[in-house]
């Protein structure tokens, strides 16, 4: 008994605890090192190629300034730009407004046909993907005048209403109501048929049926529909303004080129791109704070 004892008392304790310690510490050492290597990533992906981008750009334009007589180079560009901009709300007469008011004019036009065109396409749209007699009904009419040139409508505005300003926004709202129409309609049609065999078996009305089942479903769809449908409206009210004359980016434009001032119709066409792209972004943004996470990508 004493033998066992003493080769129990004289056995050398291994030391359990003091390994995993040192593990630990080497590994709260190496982690930040990549975690820091992997978060500048992104940003260099993210600022540098839209840099290198515009670099392209103005070099491409400095080179064409250099071999065109009468085009002006971004340098002279920007000096216009800044004594443009430096009051962009001056009124000198009915048609010698600054830039300000003419894009405040274009703006409202594309408000005015664009939330009409909503108005009516988006219910239209799930009229039309939820009924197959007014699908066969609407169907063949989307079909044919979808791929008329918006501006084709203009004339007809111009003969039905009279003035030049009512006939902007109709073409803005004949554009701008197909989007609406065949996105809604097409995201209708897309739901799961689960989901009204659900709604039949608990007898909700139609009310329930388009709030509680449809909309969310059909929202993704929807929201496509308009971002198409607002990129075409500011596409077109250029256009139809150049036609129609008045207070309008597009006829400050036409204008600027009848004066042969081609460095503000450079700086005309900067401001166009930027509008458009703020409006298509703002409605990306609010895509993605109404849109569910699998479909956000």
């Amino acid at each position: 008994m004493s033998a066992v004892m003493e080769n129990v008392l004289n056995k050398p304790v291994e030391p359990v605890s003091e390994s995993p310690p040192k593990k630990m510490a080497k590994k709260q050492v190496v982690a930040p090192t990549p975690e820091r290597k992997m978060s500048l990533k992104p940003f260099v992906l993210a600022v540098l190629p839209p840099i290198f981008g515009l670099a392209l750009l103005v070099l491409v334009w400095e080179i064409v300034a250099a071999k065109s007589n009468g085009f002006p180079t971004p340098m002279v560009t920007l000096e216009h730009a800044i004594k443009l901009f430096s009051d962009p709300f001056y009124q000198k007469g009915p048609n010698d407004q600054g830039i300000g008011w003419n894009l405040w004019s274009s703006l409202k036009r594309v408000g005015m046909g664009f939330g009409m065109a909503a108005l009516v396409g988006i219910p239209l749209g799930f009229m039309i993907g939820r009924f197959k007699f007014l699908a066969g009904m609407f169907n063949p009419i989307v079909s044919l005048l979808k791929p008329v040139s918006p501006l084709a409508w203009l004339p007809i505005g111009l003969l039905v209403f009279k003035a030049a300003n009512p006939a902007a926004i109709w073409a803005i709202f004949i554009c701008s109501i197909w989007p609406m129409i065949i996105n809604t309609a097409v995201g209708v049609q897309r739901v799961p048929q689960d989901y009204m065999n659900v709604a039949k078996v608990l007898n909700l009305s139609e009310w329930k049926i388009v709030t509680k089942i449809l909309f969310p479903s059909v929202l993704p769809y929807m929201l496509t529909g308009v971002r198409l449908a607002i990129g075409t409206a500011w596409l077109v009210i250029v256009a139809a303004e150049m036609l129609t004359g008045g207070v309008g980016i597009g006829f400050w434009v036409w204008d600027e080129w009848n004066n042969l001032n081609v460095p503000h119709i450079i700086i005309a066409i900067v401001v166009i791109g930027v509008v458009g792209l703020l409006l298509e972004q703002a409605l990306v943004a609010i895509a993605k704070a109404f849109t569910y996470e699998d479909v956000r990508n």
